[in-house]
């Protein structure tokens, strides 16, 4: 949650910190939840993940005490979880513990101790997180975004305007693959990342100029532009077609054709591709 005014005070407000033995994402979700019930009001929610020490402890107290902040942890760790909650009224902290009452509560009625090892519900549901990553990575990554990260991805999926970028991406991603696309403009200069990444994670998308015309004129009708543009010129489409296949060239792009295919013929060509080279990772 962005750090921002509260929209009835000149001050910021006091930051919440979640302090976790894991990734932080239970605890986040229960604040996120609470503060959605108080509208107008920005608090800086602060992630405090993979915590194993009571140093690191420490550390967060006296951060926490400097800017009234409040501690929310989900730690699972019995001495870490005592350690935080003593150390917090010594400091002068205020902390809320999510788990312990319920590993009192449990443990009472099932009669035995928990195992306390942190992270252990993500690692059991490891595939549904490694999707959710994978959409989020492939969302912020869509259409030229972000740059940067492209040596982040596992797929990275080029072409022309109308070629199905996007929704070939989506639909990898949630298959598990983090993936990013890059739009081939002619005359827009090609980004630097994009020939820099790793060529065997690259694939150039082509396709027959009459069904891209047919996409990019479906296009336009449904945004209520004039059927006459240079989108839509098929001399103009053309040259773009033959830039993106030219660069893939220049570059050992791999490029499948996507004429007439279903997203899942697509998706399933690509992955082949990208098992095949990288078999050994996977």
């Amino acid at each position: 949650m962005a750090q921002q005014k509260n929209s009835n005070s000149n001050l910021e407000n006091p930051p919440i910190y979640i302090v976790s033995g894991g990734a932080g994402d239970s605890g986040q979700r229960v604040v996120e939840s609470v503060l959605v019930q108080y509208p107008g009001v920005e608090v800086p929610i602060l992630k405090r993940a993979y915590i194993h020490s009571e140093n690191q402890l420490d550390m967060i107290l006296s951060e926490a005490g400097k800017n009234n902040g409040t501690v929310v942890h989900t730690l699972v760790e019995h001495a870490l979880r005592k350690y935080l909650i003593k150390a917090g009224k010594d400091k002068g902290v205020y902390t809320i513990d999510l788990m312990g009452e319920l590993f009192n509560r449990f443990g009472s009625v099932l009669g035995q101790k928990s195992v306390e090892q942190p992270g252990l519900y993500r690692r059991l549901h490891k595939s549904y997180f490694d999707r959710v990553d994978a959409i989020d990575f492939t969302i912020k990554h869509d259409d030229g975004q972000n740059y940067q990260n492209l040596h982040q991805a596992d797929i990275v999926i080029t072409g022309v305007s109308r070629t199905g970028k996007t929704p070939l991406s989506m639909y990898l991603a949630v298959m598990g693959w983090k993936v990013a696309n890059v739009p081939l403009v002619v005359g827009a200069p090609v980004p630097e990342e994009l020939t820099n990444v790793d060529r065997n994670r690259v694939i150039g998308l082509d396709i027959d100029i009459e069904q891209l015309l047919l996409h990019r004129r479906k296009r336009q009708e449904q945004m209520g532009v004039g059927a006459s543009s240079i989108y839509t010129n098929p001399k103009n489409v053309y040259e773009e077609l033959e830039f993106a296949i030219s660069l893939c060239k220049k570059h050992r792009f791999s490029t499948i054709m996507v004429t007439n295919k279903p997203i899942e013929s697509s998706a399933s060509e690509i992955i082949e591709i990208i098992t095949r080279r990288f078999k050994e990772e996977l």
